[in-house]
C-alpha cells in the first residue's frame, strides 16, 4: 500500500504512494495509524491538502483539540496557524511534546506546509521510547513512580510578557492551571514505556526537592535529545508530518529569519497519561 523510507533509526519514516488529496479508505487510515506507532513520526511530501482534507485526515485518528493561544483557519478553528514573519518572529525554540500542560495532551498532530523559507525551518524529532531505552536499569527503575508539573504558563512566559500578552491569554491561562504527569509513562498502543518530560512546559518533579528536582530535569532534557534518539525533516511546500505526540518531543530550527513561513496544524485529542 505505502512505499516506506526510513529517515533514521530511532524514528521517522517518509509515506510515499497515497493521495491525501482523494478519499482515503478506512484500510488506508487503519495503515497510516499503525506505521504512525511504529515509526513515531512519519512524512509525506507533495500534498495539497485543502482545510476539509486536513481536518478528515486528523478525524481518523480521533476527536480533535484546539489551542488558546494560536490563530485558526476561517471556518476550521481546529486549524491552528503557525506563521514566523521579519516582524513576528516564532517564539518557539524549546524541545517539547504539544500541550503536556492539560489534562489529556494530544494523541498527537497533523502539520502542513504552506509557506516555507528558501533554506532553513527544519524541524527535529526526538523518540522518547529510544530515549527510555536508552537509560540504565537503575535510572529507569528510580524514574518510574514519579510525577512532573506542566504548566501553560512556564511555556508561554515569552508571551505573557509582551505588552498585552496577559490579558490576552488571561483566559488561557485560567482554563489551563498546572497538571501533573507521571515521568514515565506506557504507551497505550505499543506498549511500550517513554520519557513523558519537556523543557517548554516541565517545572519540576513533585516528590524531589528543588535542587534534586532541577538536577534530574537538566539530566532528562540533554538525554532524550541525543542525536541517536533524533530524525530531522526538510519541510517544502506541501509537505505533511504526522507524530505521535505520546512518544515523542519535537523542535523547530529558527534559522531562517527574517524569511516568511507558515505551517497549519491540527491537534489530535488524547487520553490522560498514565
Amino acid at each position: 500500500m505505502f512505499i516506506i523510507k526510513p529517515i533514521a533509526a530511532a524514528l521517522g519514516a517518509e509515506l510515499h504512494g497515497v493521495d491525501l488529496c482523494t478519499d482515503l479508505s478506512s484500510a488506508v487510515y487503519q495503515e497510516i495509524r499503525r506505521l504512525l506507532v511504529k515509526h513515531q513520526v512519519i512524512f509525506f511530501r507533495d500534498q495539497n491538502i485543502s482545510p476539509a482534507q486536513h481536518k478528515a485526515l486528523a478525524d481518523s485518528f480521533g476527536p480533535l483539540q484546539t489551542h488558546p493561544a494560536y490563530d485558526t483557519i476561517e471556518g476550521f478553528p481546529e486549524i491552528t496557524i503557525l506563521e514566523s514573519t521579519a516582524d513576528k518572529p516564532s517564539k518557539i525554540e524549546e524541545w517539547h511534546s504539544d500541550m503536556t500542560f492539560r489534562q489529556h495532551p494530544p494523541l498527537g498532530s497533523v502539520l502542513r506546509s504552506k509557506i516555507c523559507p528558501p533554506v532553513g525551518g527544519d524541524t527535529l524529532w526526538a523518540s522518547m521510547t529510544a530515549a527510555y531505552d536508552g537509560l540504565s536499569k537503575p535510572m529507569q527503575d528510580f524514574l518510574v513512580g514519579l510525577t512532573a508539573e506542566h504548566d501553560f504558563s512556564f511555556g508561554f512566559k515569552e508571551s505573557l510578557a509582551e505588552p498585552g500578552g496577559r490579558e490576552r491569554l488571561a483566559q488561557a491561562v485560567a482554563d489551563n492551571p498546572p497538571v501533573t504527569h507521571p515521568v514515565i509513562q506506557v504507551h497505550p498502543e505499543s506498549g511500550k514505556k517513554v520519557v513523558f518530560v519537556n523543557p517548554l512546559f516541565t517545572t519540576k518533579i513533585i516528590e524531589l526537592g528543588a535542587g534534586e528536582s532541577q538536577a534530574l530535569l537538566r539530566f532528562l532534557f540533554k538525554h532524550v535529545t541525543m542525536p541517536s534518539y533524533v530524525c530531522r525533516f526538510q519541510w517544502q511546500p506541501d509537505s505533511i508530518a504526522i507524530w505521535d505526540n505520546r512518544s515523542t518531543q519535537h523542535k523547530p530550527i529558527n534559522d531562517y529569519f527574517p524569511a516568511h513561513r507558515r505551517l497549519e496544524r491540527i491537534a489530535i485529542d488524547g487520553d490522560r497519561p498514565y
